[in-house]
């Protein structure tokens, strides 16, 4: 019986992508794989019973079948803070490893599944560096590219996991970053002991949100052309440039949403031609009857917010580089991605499968 953790450098690193992927993997090569997330970070009850949202999706996908307290049992919901902060818990790891019993009896291969980064949790004493050591795990630790790599925090968590590290798994990586995180950065790892099992590079589609979705996560409402909010945006431009500026922006960025004032109807009317997937209008200004009538024909929503540009666009950001992995199409995106770009022999080889 094998069991694998798979953690981050930070949090939205894409450990549910890597999970669903190796675990789906693993599946069809007809291994028994178990699944559990020792700590939740995102409580949400469901059916009447308290789960971690993102391990109940996880264990959706997988087709896992344990009770919430097994398949999460530390759910970090306020009450658990605060008594944490008062040292009111004592030791959680008994019941981590508990569940790990249950859900790895009889299982080819226990898949592990991290919250945030490598030390997060670490004021309830059941941080990832400390459930891989006590477990007995191999790690598989994922960095996502943002800016930069985060190489230094590899090479302390290389002292830290020690054998434990089966490898690392370099994430969204810019199409520009590509040549020299192969030639430069890998290298430099794999001499210091560094597995890199693989290189996956930046895939829009996986940052991705539904038109719907985005109107809900800016605390906006889609005001037309509503039967086409399941439109998918990848990213962003700010429309408060001239015109003709704007549109040389617009012609190289598809499945752009357009942040825009209400009252710019001249950038309105040249992003429903270019075919945008939504337009979002700021400062709670609504368009005027001819922007809604070709928004209509041409079927492109208009979501209507009340905050600022400048705000919108930052959140905007966030989203996009924080948003749930939860549609069909991106899990089997993100699962085409893992088989692709992932080094299987090796890290079957670490878990000795």
């Amino acid at each position: 019986m094998a069991g694998l953790y798979v953690g981050a450098t930070a949090g939205y690193s894409g450990k549910n992508m890597v999970v669903m992927g190796l675990g789906l993997r693993l599946q069809k090569e007809g291994f028994s794989v178990g699944y559990l997330k020792p700590v939740g970070a995102v409580p949400k009850e469901i059916d009447g019973k308290l789960w971690d949202e993102d391990a109940y999706h996880v264990q959706r996908i997988l087709r896992t079948n344990e009770s919430p307290e097994t398949l999460t049992p530390v759910i970090a919901t306020h009450d658990f803070q605060v008594r944490a902060f008062r040292n009111q818990v004592g030791d959680v790891m008994a019941s981590v490893k508990d569940a790990y019993e249950k859900v790895s009896a009889g299982k080819d291969v226990t898949i592990v599944g991290g919250s945030g980064g490598m030390h997060t949790g670490r004021y309830c004493n059941a941080d990832g560096v400390r459930v891989v050591t006590e477990l007995g795990l191999k790690a598989v630790v994922i960095d996502r590219y943002s800016k930069e790599l985060n190489y230094d925090y590899l090479l302390m968590l290389k002292d830290q996991l020690g054998d434990h590290l089966a490898g690392i798994i370099l994430n969204d990586v810019a199409p520009n970053f590509m040549d020299e995180t192969r030639k430069l950065i890998v290298p430099f790892l794999r001499d210091r002991g560094i597995r890199v099992l693989g290189v996956i590079p930046k895939d829009p589609l996986m940052g991705a949100i539904k038109v719907c979705d985005l109107a809900d996560r800016l605390g906006g409402k889609v005001i037309s052309a509503h039967h086409k909010s399941e439109r998918i945006v990848e990213s962003f431009l700010i429309g408060t440039m001239q015109v003709e500026n704007f549109m040389t922006h617009f012609r190289r960025q598809k499945n752009s949403a357009i942040i825009v004032g209400g009252d710019r109807s001249d950038v309105h009317l040249v992003a429903l031609e270019g075919d945008s997937p939504c337009l979002v209008l700021t400062g709670n200004l609504y368009p005027n009857d001819i922007i809604l009538t070709r928004s209509e024909v041409l079927e492109i929503p208009i979501i209507v917010v009340r905050e600022d540009t400048y705000n919108v666009a930052k959140k905007m950001e966030t989203l996009l580089m924080r948003h749930k992995l939860r549609d069909e199409i991106k899990i089997r995106q993100g699962a085409q991605l893992i088989n692709a770009n992932l080094d299987f022999a090796v890290l079957r080889e670490q878990l000795g499968l």
